[in-house]
Protein backbone atom coordinates (compact mmCIF):
# COMPACT_ATOMS: atom_id res chain seq x y z
CA UNK A 1 0.00 0.00 0.00
CA UNK A 2 0.84 3.32 -0.44
CA UNK A 3 2.00 6.43 1.43
CA UNK A 4 -0.26 8.59 -0.45
CA UNK A 5 -3.10 9.10 -2.95
CA UNK A 6 -1.68 9.62 -6.52
CA UNK A 7 -3.70 12.33 -7.68
CA UNK A 8 -1.66 13.67 -10.37
CA UNK A 9 -2.27 10.07 -11.97
CA UNK A 10 -5.83 9.95 -11.35
CA UNK A 11 -6.74 13.59 -12.79
CA UNK A 12 -4.16 12.45 -15.81
CA UNK A 13 -6.67 9.25 -16.91
CA UNK A 14 -9.74 11.38 -15.52
CA UNK A 15 -8.75 13.95 -18.57
CA UNK A 16 -7.79 11.80 -21.05
CA UNK A 17 -11.01 9.74 -19.94
CA UNK A 18 -12.87 13.67 -20.65
CA UNK A 19 -11.54 13.80 -24.16
CA UNK A 20 -12.70 9.86 -25.58
CA UNK A 21 -15.79 10.46 -24.05
CA UNK A 22 -16.25 13.85 -26.03
CA UNK A 23 -14.72 11.93 -29.23
CA UNK A 24 -17.02 8.97 -29.06
CA UNK A 25 -20.30 11.29 -28.83
CA UNK A 26 -18.90 13.45 -32.01
CA UNK A 27 -18.20 9.81 -33.56
CA UNK A 28 -21.81 8.74 -33.04
CA UNK A 29 -23.29 12.43 -33.49
CA UNK A 30 -21.03 14.75 -35.21
CA UNK A 31 -20.21 18.32 -33.65
CA UNK A 32 -23.19 20.12 -32.47
CA UNK A 33 -23.50 23.90 -32.85
CA UNK A 34 -20.15 26.11 -33.45
CA UNK A 35 -18.00 23.24 -31.30
CA UNK A 36 -14.70 22.31 -32.75
CA UNK A 37 -11.56 21.18 -31.41
CA UNK A 38 -7.97 21.95 -31.51
CA UNK A 39 -6.05 19.12 -30.35
CA UNK A 40 -2.28 19.31 -30.35
CA UNK A 41 -0.09 15.90 -29.87
CA UNK A 42 3.53 14.73 -29.29
CA UNK A 43 4.48 13.65 -33.13
CA UNK A 44 7.34 11.59 -31.39
CA UNK A 45 5.25 9.33 -29.28
CA UNK A 46 5.98 5.67 -30.59
CA UNK A 47 2.16 4.71 -31.10
CA UNK A 48 1.60 8.10 -32.89
CA UNK A 49 1.04 7.45 -36.85
CA UNK A 50 0.61 9.82 -39.25
CA UNK A 51 2.19 10.33 -42.75
CA UNK A 52 6.27 11.08 -43.41
CA UNK A 53 5.95 14.45 -44.69
CA UNK A 54 3.66 15.39 -41.32
CA UNK A 55 6.19 14.33 -39.28
CA UNK A 56 8.72 16.10 -40.91
CA UNK A 57 6.44 19.37 -41.27
CA UNK A 58 5.93 18.46 -37.52
CA UNK A 59 9.11 16.89 -36.70
CA UNK A 60 8.13 17.36 -32.39
CA UNK A 61 4.19 18.18 -32.02
CA UNK A 62 1.39 19.40 -33.93
CA UNK A 63 -1.91 21.19 -33.92
CA UNK A 64 -5.13 19.76 -35.49
CA UNK A 65 -8.43 21.30 -35.81
CA UNK A 66 -11.57 19.17 -36.28
CA UNK A 67 -14.41 21.42 -37.65
CA UNK A 68 -15.75 21.51 -40.83
CA UNK A 69 -14.25 18.23 -42.30
CA UNK A 70 -13.18 15.29 -40.48
CA UNK A 71 -13.98 11.85 -41.72
CA UNK A 72 -13.25 8.06 -40.48
CA UNK A 73 -13.47 9.55 -36.35
CA UNK A 74 -13.18 6.02 -34.83
CA UNK A 75 -12.71 6.16 -31.05
CA UNK A 76 -10.64 3.06 -28.81
CA UNK A 77 -9.61 2.66 -25.54
CA UNK A 78 -6.07 4.03 -25.46
CA UNK A 79 -6.34 6.47 -29.03
CA UNK A 80 -8.81 7.63 -31.69
CA UNK A 81 -8.10 7.78 -35.24
CA UNK A 82 -9.71 10.39 -37.90
CA UNK A 83 -9.03 11.50 -41.44
CA UNK A 84 -8.53 15.16 -41.88
CA UNK A 85 -7.76 17.03 -44.71
CA UNK A 86 -4.38 19.15 -45.79
CA UNK A 87 -4.51 21.16 -48.62
CA UNK A 88 -7.19 18.56 -50.52
CA UNK A 89 -5.22 15.85 -49.69
CA UNK A 90 -6.99 13.59 -46.96
CA UNK A 91 -4.66 12.34 -44.68
CA UNK A 92 -5.46 9.57 -41.89
CA UNK A 93 -4.39 10.06 -38.21
CA UNK A 94 -3.86 7.96 -35.18
CA UNK A 95 -3.47 9.59 -32.06
CA UNK A 96 -2.82 7.96 -28.55
CA UNK A 97 -4.63 9.63 -25.93
CA UNK A 98 -1.35 10.04 -23.79
CA UNK A 99 0.03 11.89 -26.86
CA UNK A 100 -2.13 15.08 -26.44
CA UNK A 101 -0.68 17.88 -24.88
CA UNK A 102 -3.51 20.05 -25.46
CA UNK A 103 -6.82 19.69 -26.18
CA UNK A 104 -9.15 22.99 -26.85
CA UNK A 105 -13.05 23.64 -27.39
CA UNK A 106 -12.76 27.74 -28.56
CA UNK A 107 -16.74 27.74 -28.83
CA UNK A 108 -17.16 27.72 -25.04
CA UNK A 109 -13.46 28.64 -23.98
CA UNK A 110 -12.58 24.90 -22.38
CA UNK A 111 -9.49 23.49 -22.52
CA UNK A 112 -7.39 20.99 -21.45
CA UNK A 113 -3.51 21.00 -20.73
CA UNK A 114 -1.04 18.55 -20.11
CA UNK A 115 2.48 19.55 -18.81
CA UNK A 116 5.37 17.86 -18.63
CA UNK A 117 7.58 17.97 -15.79
CA UNK A 118 11.10 18.00 -15.24
CA UNK A 119 11.10 14.02 -13.85
CA UNK A 120 9.04 13.21 -16.81
CA UNK A 121 5.86 12.73 -14.92
CA UNK A 122 2.48 14.71 -16.33
CA UNK A 123 0.55 16.45 -14.60
CA UNK A 124 -3.15 17.84 -15.92
CA UNK A 125 -4.54 21.58 -15.98
CA UNK A 126 -7.98 22.54 -16.79
CA UNK A 127 -7.76 25.89 -18.39
CA UNK A 128 -10.02 28.16 -20.19
CA UNK A 129 -7.69 30.13 -21.32
CA UNK A 130 -4.19 29.36 -23.28
CA UNK A 131 -1.85 30.16 -20.30
CA UNK A 132 -2.14 29.13 -16.71
CA UNK A 133 0.52 28.70 -14.10
CA UNK A 134 -1.16 26.79 -11.46
CA UNK A 135 -0.69 22.77 -11.37
CA UNK A 136 -4.09 22.40 -11.60
CA UNK A 137 -6.62 25.22 -12.17
CA UNK A 138 -10.29 25.36 -13.24
CA UNK A 139 -10.34 29.11 -14.54
CA UNK A 140 -14.10 30.83 -15.99
CA UNK A 141 -13.96 33.53 -18.48
CA UNK A 142 -13.09 36.87 -16.96
CA UNK A 143 -15.85 39.18 -15.67
CA UNK A 144 -16.30 42.41 -15.29
CA UNK A 145 -15.54 43.55 -12.10
CA UNK A 146 -17.44 46.42 -10.47
CA UNK A 147 -16.70 48.41 -7.43
CA UNK A 148 -19.26 47.54 -4.41
CA UNK A 149 -21.31 50.44 -3.46
CA UNK A 150 -21.90 50.59 0.34
CA UNK A 151 -25.12 51.74 1.33
CA UNK A 152 -26.13 52.71 4.81
CA UNK A 153 -28.68 50.48 6.50
CA UNK A 154 -29.80 53.52 8.18
CA UNK A 155 -31.60 54.88 5.71
CA UNK A 156 -34.20 51.87 5.53
CA UNK A 157 -34.99 51.75 9.14
CA UNK A 158 -37.91 53.00 10.37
Amino acid sequence: MEDSIDYGNLMHRAMRGLIRNVLTDVSKHGLPGDHHFFITFDTTHPEVQIADWLRDRYPSEMTVVMQHWYDNLEVGQDAFSVTLNFGDAPEPLFIPYDAIQTFVDPSVEFGLRFESQEDDEEKPQISALPDTEAELEVETPEREHHDADVVSLDSFRK
